[in-house]
């Protein structure tokens, strides 16, 4: 089994900037990627960004340029650095981890973390 705990959402203004963390319970990277989605309210989750096992990283079209996900492998944590900051992505985030180099990958997902862009 394995745990993801986010952290480091919150409230802020249009414009700012939050940065989010994900602990994993134990170092998976080498067989796991690692994404961010997010889930506004009455909408579905939608992918954000993900990091692979040789941290190459790719962004929904919606937030290149502005935000940056990023891997600590010695504190098993993930990061997503988010600048720009627009109400509209006001949203649960959520860490996810997907099982590499099988046909039935494993997904596991943390809690969530609120982040809320409103003046």
């Amino acid at each position: 089994q394995v745990q993801l705990v986010e952290s480091g959402g919150g409230l802020v203004q249009p414009g700012g900037s939050l940065t989010l963390s994900c602990v994993v319970s134990r170092n998976i990277f080498n067989f796991y990627d690692m994404n961010w989605y997010r889930q506004a309210p009455g909408k579905q989750r939608e992918w954000v960004a993900l990091i692979t096992r040789d941290d190459s990283t790719r962004y929904a079209d919606s937030v290149k340029g502005r935000f940056t996900i990023s891997r600590d492998n010695a504190k098993n944590t993930v990061f997503l650095q988010m600048n720009s900051l627009k109400p509209e992505e006001t949203a649960v985030y959520y860490c996810n981890a997907k099982q590499l180099f099988t046909t039935a990958p494993e997904n596991y997902w943390g809690q969530g973390t609120q982040v809320t862009v409103s003046s």
